[in-house]
């Protein structure tokens, strides 16, 4: 590789990760600062650089951003209105006593795809505590396997505005990801389910005290080796300002659910999930029923665009396969395939999937302006993954139209690597360096995209590669890390070995299941 380019190509890289952990810019304007080095660096016209970092923001949303704004929109009706409880509820009783672990870390996944992972962790978290309480035991246990189970699908399913990014960075099929990535899910979760009932009787004794009597109670027993004292060891600065926004949420919410489930033992607690599902609404008017959703109801807003998603994906692989077109570009759907290409596409799936949130899940006393406010919230939360993702398409477009992309895929070409690998180690060392899975995720993909052509990887597999390099290690600079751990009531290395330890687990189990997709897909 021509040492320029790859200078070029290093010196961006390590712009981004420099001005994310050592200066008060954020991803985003770090993101548009490495294009520029890393135009200038590979001797790319300064003019020419602007022209392809504009070229690349907007063609990157100009693909993904409505279907990353529709996204939020409907986790935040699932969240306000009660239905991802529900969702919980159903899922403990369909797994049974016994089998808690499992139904959370279902939960988890399930909640996550719509839902961002520490808002969709806050409100599961209550369900967990009410369960450890009923059952005296096991509150670590079930903590890392709903924050674990979220974490598989907050990096590897579609809409999650992660992998949505990854997707139109790299031209991945939409429906094809969404499948390849529950696929990914459901055979990772049972190391996520192994690792936590392994090693969370042997954190139990670590729970610092103020979370031990949150969950338990001031009778409970504490296990042999004693509890630990609270303000252990392992904060550090980065994490600061989470994990004291997160104090006070580790007791009072927590303890009044716990108290409240206590005596609920044939619904695992349910009761007091019932009682709080859809406090966000308001008081209802007098004379009308509280609001509930049932699960079935809940589900339908995330289910149907999914499935008309991937209804999309298989009617148009059938309808490639019979006109002898695939692989060839020059696609146009037949008649009987186009309405299903219409309804299953992205932007129109996830419409339908807002419509069904706003009128089935919500009751109609709830005030126009609050719904309107909800999905300001909403759009706000999202306007940050927007930007990013934007940004990571113009450094894409840089590397390519610099010849950086070429280079690195003639380099790639000439080892024994292979290179849908290539996508993964990148975003694993990204995600080390500053702790953001979206951030490491959107890099690699931004880094990679020019390789997927010129190699013949196929894009759903440099998609899965990044998206699945980005799960390692959480630790200190990941926020994620804060928002499980303080609830978890763990400090120090009891917080490295639980949580650090089952998302690099899933990390491990991620690389042969790559393998077995190029394989299959390659």
């Amino acid at each position: 590789m021509d040492i320029q380019l790859l200078l070029a190509l290093v010196l961006g890289i390590a712009t981004i990760i420099v001005l994310v952990l050592r200066t008060r810019l954020d991803a985003f304007v770090a993101l548009l600062i490495a294009a520029l080095v890393t135009g200038l660096v590979a001797g790319q016209a300064p003019l020419e650089i602007v022209t392809a970092i504009t070229t690349g923001f907007g063609n990157t949303l100009a693909s993904i951003g409505i279907v990353i704004g529709l996204g939020v929109g409907i986790g935040k009706i699932l969240e306000v209105s009660g239905a991802a409880n529900s969702l919980a509820l159903a899922f403990l009783k369909l797994f049974g006593k016994g089998r808690e672990p499992w139904a959370m870390g279902s939960v988890g996944a399930l909640v996550s795809i719509p839902v961002f992972c520490d808002s969709g962790y806050v409100i599961m978290n209550p369900l967990a505590r009410s369960i450890a309480r009923v059952k005296r035991s096991g509150y670590i246990v079930l903590a890392l396997a709903l924050g674990c189970g979220m974490t598989l699908t907050h990096h590897l399913v579609p809409p999650t505005p992660g992998p949505l990014a990854v997707a139109g960075i790299l031209g991945a099929d939409l429906g094809a990801l969404i499948l390849a990535g529950l696929v990914f899910t459901v055979i990772l979760l049972p190391i996520v389910v192994f690792y936590a009932k392994w090693m969370g009787p042997k954190l139990e004794p670590e729970m610092n005290a103020s979370v031990r009597e949150a969950v338990y109670g001031t009778a409970a027993a504490v296990p042999a080796g004693g509890a630990r004292s609270a303000g252990g060891s392992g904060a550090t600065s980065t994490g600061t300002s989470l994990a004291d926004r997160t104090t006070a949420a580790d007791a009072a919410p927590a303890g009044t659910h716990a108290d409240a489930g206590s005596g609920h033992d044939d619904d695992f607690g349910g009761g007091s999930m019932g009682q709080d599902a859809g406090t966000d609404l308001g008081t209802p008017p007098e004379g009308a029923k509280p609001h509930r959703v049932g699960a079935f109801v809940a589900s339908l807003p995330l289910l149907v665009p999914l499935l008309l998603i991937i209804l999309n994906t298989v009617s148009g692989a059938i309808d490639q396969s019979n006109q002898g077109v695939v692989g060839t570009g020059e696609y146009e759907p037949s008649a009987w395939a186009a309405p299903l290409a219409f309804i299953g596409n992205p932007v129109v799936a996830l419409v339908i999937g807002v419509l069904l949130a706003v009128y089935v899940l919500l009751p109609r006393w709830v005030p126009r302006t609050r719904v309107q406010g909800w999905f300001a919230d909403a759009a706000a939360s999202a306007g940050l993954i927007l930007l990013i993702t934007g940004a990571g398409g113009a450094l894409g477009q840089v590397l390519r139209s610099s010849g950086v992309g070429d280079a690195l895929a003639e380099a790639i070409a000439a080892t024994p690597l292979p290179a849908f690998l290539v996508p993964f180690l990148i975003a694993t060392l990204v995600r080390i360096a500053q702790g953001s899975g979206t951030v490491a995720m959107i890099t690699a993909a931004s880094v990679t995209a020019p390789l997927v052509t010129s190699l013949g990887v196929d894009p759903i597999v440099a998609a899965l590669a990044c998206t699945a390099g980005s799960m390692v290690f959480s630790y200190f600079n990941d926020s994620y890390f804060w928002v499980v751990t303080r609830f978890a009531g763990l400090d120090g290395t009891a917080a490295l070995r639980g949580w650090s330890g089952i998302t690099t687990a899933v990390w491990a189990g991620s690389i042969p299941l790559l393998f077995l997709a190029n394989l299959v897909l390659g």
